[in-house]
């Protein structure tokens, strides 16, 4: 008891910077993470057919997330919490399950089998994008110059990064020449930004465990029946194997236990002002994580689409430090709020 009080004691001390990287580190190398384990899966084929493949890793892992979610969140659905919810509410949650649960992540997935790390990092940045211009067309946010500029630069950085550094294979987009990793990326970011809208007008009143679980369960559910109706049921033969067991443990260990846990640490004492420097290192982290992990080494279309997102981020954070000077008491984010960023930044 006293080694686990003493543990207990160190945790509450370190400060909540320390935790937000840690976990900024995880998310950031998740996508990485996953290309590697599908390699070593390649290497380690049963009957042919490697039992690490994306769709086993997207299943098997939302199955390892849903147990962690239930631990953490099975008092939220107590009946007479489950009773409270209108019908309004379900279907907000049908919505938001099907489009960030189950096709977002697929999309997700299949560009990882087709593009590289680092466009994929990039063009997601059109999510949050997205999201800037949702808000203030639905939610009458209210945004500053330099979001503003920072949004528009960033813009630009996912343009250029789309349309010069496309890899794989090629479609034709209004004259120009993209990658379809790269389109499956973009319409991923653009259902997220839908989704995260949605959330915001139509689920404030939805506990944040029902909220998570649900949609997990939801988008795990669909995910394996389209799977299953566009590649067969022979797609998921090797879902019970040991080995790929044995890897998604570790993967949930690292990416949604170690990583959750320390994000939702860091929340606890975080200003709103570190919770957007987070936000925003979290791309510059993957491309890094990509080329530690994978050897990805940048090519000219992501230096330049790289160094304008650059510039975005440098713009939003001048942004960020201003408002914070304006509002002198800090205001932290709501606990849904707080998981959504979780999520985003798992990213897998």
């Amino acid at each position: 008891m006293k080694v686990a009080n003493k543990v207990h004691e160190f945790l509450i001390r370190v400060p909540s910077p320390m935790y937000l990287g840690i976990a900024i580190l995880i998310f950031a190398a998740s996508n990485s993470i996953t290309r590697k384990i599908v390699e070593i899966g390649q290497n380690h084929a049963i009957n042919g057919i490697n039992p690490i493949s994306l769709c086993n890793v997207l299943f098997v892992g939302n199955i390892c997330a849903l147990g962690l979610m239930t631990l953490i969140f099975y008092k939220d659905w107590a009946p007479n919490t489950l009773k409270a919810l209108t019908r309004k509410d379900w279907i907000s949650l049908t919505i938001t399950g099907i489009l960030s649960g189950a096709i977002a992540p697929a999309l997700i997935f299949t560009a990882l089998g087709q593009t590289n790390i680092t466009n994929i990092v990039l063009i997601g940045r059109i999510e949050p994008i997205l999201t800037l211009v949702l808000g203030v067309w639905l939610l009458g946010s209210r945004v500053d110059f330099w979001a503003s500029a920072g949004a528009l630069i960033s813009l630009a950085g996912v343009i250029v990064t789309a349309f010069l550094g496309s890899s794989g294979q090629m479609m034709t987009v209004a004259g120009f020449q993209i990658g379809t990793g790269e389109i499956f990326v973009a319409i991923a970011a653009i259902i997220g930004s839908i989704a995260t809208v949605v959330g915001k007008l139509q689920l404030q009143s939805i506990p944040l465990g029902i909220f998570t679980i649900y949609r997990n369960i939801l988008g795990t559910v669909i995910f394996f029946i389209l799977a299953n109706l566009l590649y067969g049921p022979n797609h998921f033969a090797e879902v019970l194997s040991p080995f790929l067991w044995q890897w998604m443990i570790v993967y949930a260990a690292i990416i949604v236990v170690t990583g959750q846990l320390c994000w939702l640490a860091g929340l606890k004492n975080a200003t709103s002002t570190e919770l957007n420097l987070a936000s925003l290192l979290n791309p510059i982290a993957a491309i890094i994580m990509a080329y530690l992990i994978l050897g990805e080494t940048p090519t000219l279309a992501q230096y330049l689409g790289g160094s304008l997102l650059f510039v975005g981020v440098i713009l939003g954070l001048v942004g960020n430090l201003y408002q914070a000077k304006i509002n002198r008491e800090l205001v932290k984010p709501s606990p849904r709020d707080a998981m959504e960023m979780a999520i985003g930044f798992r990213g897998v």
